[in-house]
């Protein structure tokens, strides 16, 4: 992965405002300067994460990081507001997923692994996603959170309309306030013992359906009138 090391690189990142993924400080580093890049990362919207020394001299390859590590995003993140921007009328309606808790970085492995598509996919990040899913309220978007023990399943919700799909962390699933703020909460449903679908794997049932529906709607006939 593309990363940066030591004080120095990652505040001239930083200030530079160069996409990154993360910021990693070493767990007992004090100082000044370390509080600054802490600071100022989490004002650029940066996460940052505290880990154990070894750990951190594994990311970076190095001993000499001076107690921080930063990864670079393989692609810049996109602005929220962008995406709540009017569409155009022709286009289909507009369909977000929010990810509630979930590490998604945008690395080079993650690039490598989405075949490209990272490229054509825009992706956010807001401070606080419950402030976040009300502005796509008042834009005329509807939430559908998924919950393991909603009765109502995913296949019985309309994703014709402006839709954001919302998932949660695997193993926390959705936290409270954001549960509150979903209009719908479904599930998918299951055999066996196994009742949690992986994070990925359920995003990608919604998605079909969503994009099943949508196809439906646009391969759908127009009606014939025989004129006597």
């Amino acid at each position: 992965m593309n990363r940066l090391t030591g004080i120095h690189a990652v505040r001239e990142a930083l200030e530079a405002s160069q996409p990154l993924d993360s910021l990693i400080v070493a767990k007992g580093s004090h100082g000044n300067r370390i509080e600054e890049l802490v600071r100022l990362a989490r004002q650029h919207g940066v996460p940052v994460r505290f880990e154990e020394r070894i750990q951190l001299d594994r990311t970076a390859g190095t001993r000499e990081h001076q107690g921080v590590v930063a990864i670079v995003a393989a692609s810049p993140t996109a602005s929220f507001e962008d995406l709540l921007k009017p569409r155009d009328p022709e286009a289909s309606p507009g369909l977000l997923v929010l990810l509630d808790g979930v590490e998604a970085g945008l690395t080079d492995s993650v690039a490598r692994a989405s075949a490209g598509a990272l490229a054509h996919l825009p992706v956010a990040r807001v401070k606080n996603l419950s402030r976040a899913m009300e502005e796509m309220k008042e834009a005329g978007y509807w939430l559908v959170g998924l919950d393991e023990r909603a009765e109502k399943r995913h296949t019985e919700v309309d994703f014709k309309i402006p839709v954001g799909i919302v998932l949660g962390g695997e193993g926390k699933g959705l936290h409270a306030l954001v549960r509150e703020r979903c209009d719908f909460l479904v599930s998918i449903p299951t055999t066996g013992p196994v009742r949690a679908l992986n994070v990925s794997v359920a995003a990608g049932v919604v998605l079909f359906e969503a994009v099943r529906q949508r196809a439906v709607t646009i391969a759908k006939p127009a009606a014939l009138k025989h004129e006597e």
